[in-house]
């Protein structure tokens, strides 16, 4: 090879070489270039959003749904146990109200009650002072007058009353007239056991007895205006014997009939006609 061929293949390689160096001086140029103009921190920070497919966002709408539905389902519980509260909240308060008038009520009953009971217990008072009292004078009066009548060997007691056995004999409205004037009236007999102490006293004979019915007929009444229908009734019977059996003749009554001494009762006799009487005075109106 000659020397100018070598000359010229080094001078076109060194050409070439150049020409390589200068687009690699480019190629670097331009990168610096791009590399100044990069946000570095905005690359790094910034992640580009995924792509979603079909049924990711499926599944991203049926999870909203749900989120809803359990929110709604929340409010609505929320809202009924609102409503429950308020209306037993409305209830109670109802109820209190009740009570408390109800309370106010039995309250002014009690007081009521207890002011009657008051006022009761006072009166209870005021009469057991006042029967102590009256028991006190009845007390008085009945020993007052046990002690009287029986200074008095005419007066005999028996049960509660005092009986005067008089010893003349007189018509039946002068011996009432006589009882009267000793505060007394003519016996009247309530049972059987007194008048058989009005027999033992007398010894079986004839006594007057306050028994007449010399203002009706047949209506036979005691001398203090009961009438015998109603009471005690002893009349004598037995065999032919059965009285009253006077008729309008016969208008008062004696305790025993001698003409049959073994027939026991009264008897009825003539108002005029004379017999021994006897007086009783009670003594339970003063006790």
């Amino acid at each position: 090879m000659s020397d100018d061929n070598y000359d010229n293949d080094f001078v076109t390689e060194t050409e070439g070489m150049k020409g390589e160096r200068m687009e690699m001086t480019v190629v670097v140029f331009e990168s610096i270039e791009h590399l100044r103009g990069y946000d570095f921190k905005t690359e790094t920070n910034t992640h580009k959003p995924l792509q979603r497919t079909g049924s990711d966002s499926v599944k991203s709408r049926s999870s909203r749904a749900a989120v809803v539905c359990l929110v709604l389902l929340c409010v609505l519980l929320l809202t009924a146990v609102i409503v429950l509260c308020v209306h037993i909240y409305t209830n109670l308060t109802e109820q209190r109200n009740e009570l408390e008038i109800k309370i106010t009520n039995l309250t002014e009953e009690r007081n009521e009650l207890e002011i009657k009971i008051t006022n009761l217990t006072e009166e209870r008072n005021k009469l057991e002072i006042k029967n102590n009292n009256l028991t006190e004078e009845s007390k008085t009066k009945r020993d007052q007058l046990i002690n009287q009548l029986s200074i008095l060997d005419e007066w005999i007691y028996y049960q509660f009353s005092f009986y005067y056995k008089s010893n003349e004999k007189k018509s039946w409205t002068e011996s009432r007239r006589d009882c009267l004037k000793k505060g007394a009236d003519l016996i009247i007999t309530n049972n059987r056991e007194e008048y058989d102490f009005v027999m033992n006293i007398t010894n079986k004979t004839e006594f007057w007895i306050g028994a007449t019915d010399i203002d009706v007929d047949g209506s036979w009444k005691w001398v203090d205006g009961s009438n015998m229908t109603s009471g005690f009734r002893f009349w004598a019977k037995g065999g032919q014997v059965k009285e009253p059996g006077g008729g309008t003749l016969e208008n008062c009554a004696v305790s025993h009939s001698t003409q049959w001494p073994n027939i026991k009762g009264w008897n009825d006799v003539k108002c005029n006609d004379t017999y021994n009487w006897i007086c009783e005075k009670s003594i339970l109106p003063l006790i």
